[in-house]
C-alpha cells in the first residue's frame, strides 16, 4: 500500500486469547503506518483468564486485566459492546443493536460457550463457566450451601478441574463428576492413575458411562432413568458458538463454527479471518479443538496473513501441533500430560507440586507474550506458549 490509499479498517470480534492475540500482532507491527487501523470489540473491558474460571467459581481472586491497558501502545482502538449482527455483504457489524462499524477485513474470534441448550433445563437450571459473572453466580451458592451435593455435568477438563477445586475448597459439599467418558480417558495410564487418585483423595465421587438428559432445579435426571439430587449444578458438558456467523451467511460447519483454508480466511468471504473456538481449522491430524494453547496462535497467524495479502504476497499455510494438556487438581496438585502434536499422549507426564508450579507457569504465560508482542519489530518472530507453530518470519 502506498501513502494515499485509503485507510484500511480491520475489525477484530472478541477479546479472547486468539483475537488479542490478532489485535496485538497486527497493531505493533503496523502503528508506524498511517493507512491501517485496527479496532477490538468485546462486551467487557476487561480479559477474562478462562483458564483460571474454576478458580473464581470456588471465590478466589483473580487479576483483574483491563483491555485498554493491555493495547496500550500498540494504537489499536477499542469499542466496548456486544455484536448482535455481522452483514458480510456490506461489511458491517452491528454493536448493541445501535452501531454500525465498518470493516474492510473482519477477525471473527467470537469463541464458544457452553453447551447448555441440547439439554432440558440445562439453561434454566444450571450454572455455566462462561465468564466471570457466571462463575461468580456459582461461587456465591457454593459459599450459601451448608452441606449436600454439588453435580458437575461433564468429564472434560473444564468438568475435572472445577470438581477438584470445589471439593477442596468446600470439603463439607459432596461433589459428583458425571460423564459419557472416564475422566482423563485419553491420557496415558500414569497420568490417568494421577488424576483418578486426586479426585479420590479430594472426595470426588466420580460415574461414567452416564448421559444426564434433564436437569432440575434439585438436581439431574439420567438416561437410565435414575436421579442424583443436587443443591447446585455445573453444566461443563461440551461448548457451541453464537449463531452470528452462520446468520452472517458464512460457510461453517455442523456447530456453526467458521470453515477456514490453510491461512485462517472464510472460505466463503476471504475478507473474513476466523480464529480460536469460533473456527473449524483443519490440520493433517483433524479439526483443531478450542484451546489456549492453540488460540493465541490462530490470532497471530490470522494478523500476519493479514499484512501478507496487503502486501500483495500469497499468506502463508497454518500448521500447529499440540505439546501437552496440564489440568489442575486443586491448588497444590496436578498432572500434566505431553502430547504428540495430534494431541496423543506421550509417556512423559508430570504430577504433583511440580505440575502445579507447570500450570501456573502456563496459565500467567500470555501476559509477558504480549508484552513481548508488543515491542516486536515489523520483521520478528513469534513464539507462542505450549504449543508446536511453524513461524512466519516476517509479515511482508
Amino acid at each position: 500500500m502506498n501513502a494515499t490509499t485509503r485507510q484500511h479498517e480491520v475489525l477484530v470480534l472478541g477479546a479472547g486469547y486468539a483475537g488479542l492475540s490478532a489485535t496485538i500482532q497486527l497493531a505493533a507491527r503496523t502503528r508506524k503506518r498511517g493507512n491501517l487501523r485496527v479496532t477490538l470489540v468485546n462486551p467487557y473491558d476487561t480479559f477474562t483468564e478462562r483458564l483460571r474460571l474454576h478458580l473464581t467459581a470456588t471465590g478466589q481472586e483473580t487479576a483483574q486485566l483491563n483491555i485498554p491497558e493491555l493495547l496500550d501502545g500498540t494504537g489499536a482502538g477499542f469499542v466496548r459492546g456486544w455484536v448482535t449482527a455481522v452483514d458480510a455483504g456490506a461489511k458491517t457489524v452491528r454493536i448493541d443493536d445501535d452501531r454500525v462499524l465498518r470493516y474492510d477485513t473482519l477477525v471473527y474470534g467470537l469463541g464458544s460457550i457452553a453447551d447448555s441448550a441440547t439439554v432440558p433445563g440445562a439453561d434454566d437450571h444450571a450454572y455455566t463457566l462462561d465468564g466471570p459473572q457466571d462463575a461468580a453466580l456459582l461461587a456465591e451458592r457454593l459459599a450459601g450451601l451448608d452441606g449436600g451435593t454439588v453435580v458437575v455435568c461433564g468429564s472434560g477438563l473444564t468438568g475435572i478441574e472445577a470438581a477438584a477445586e470445589i471439593a477442596e475448597r468446600h470439603p463439607r459439599l459432596q461433589v459428583v463428576l458425571l460423564g459419557r467418558r472416564a475422566p482423563g480417558a485419553s491420557m496415558h495410564p500414569k497420568a490417568k492413575a494421577h488424576l483418578d487418585a486426586a479426585l479420590a483423595r479430594l472426595g470426588v465421587r466420580v460415574r461414567s458411562g452416564v448421559e444426564v438428559v434433564k436437569v432440575l432445579p434439585d438436581g439431574v435426571e439420567l438416561a437410565d432413568g435414575s436421579g442424583i439430587p443436587a443443591a447446585a449444578v455445573l453444566w461443563t458438558s461440551g461448548t457451541r458458538v453464537p449463531p452470528l456467523a452462520t446468520a452472517a451467511g458464512l460457510a461453517v460447519d455442523e456447530r456453526g463454527r467458521v470453515l477456514t483454508d490453510s491461512a485462517l480466511r472464510s472460505v466463503s468471504h476471504p475478507d473474513v479471518y476466523a480464529v480460536g473456538d469460533a473456527a473449524a481449522i483443519r490440520q493433517g491430524y483433524g479439526v483443531m479443538h478450542g484451546t489456549c494453547q492453540g488460540g493465541m496462535p490462530t490470532g497471530v497467524h490470522a494478523a500476519l496473513s493479514i499484512l501478507r495479502v496487503l502486501a500483495g504476497k500469497d499468506p502463508k499455510p497454518f500448521r500447529f501441533g499440540y505439546y501437552h494438556t496440564p489440568v489442575s487438581l486443586g491448588r497444590n496438585d496436578a498432572v500434566v500430560q505431553f502430547t504428540r502434536p495430534d494431541d496423543s499422549p506421550r509417556r512423559i507426564v508430570l504430577t504433583g507440586k511440580r505440575a502445579a508450579r507447570y500450570k501456573e507457569t502456563v496459565s500467567a504465560a500470555p501476559w509477558p507474550t504480549f508484552a513481548r508482542m508488543k515491542k516486536m519489530p515489523a520483521s520478528g518472530a513469534f513464539w507462542p506458549h505450549g504449543g508446536r507453530y511453524t513461524r512466519t518470519r516476517s509479515a511482508t
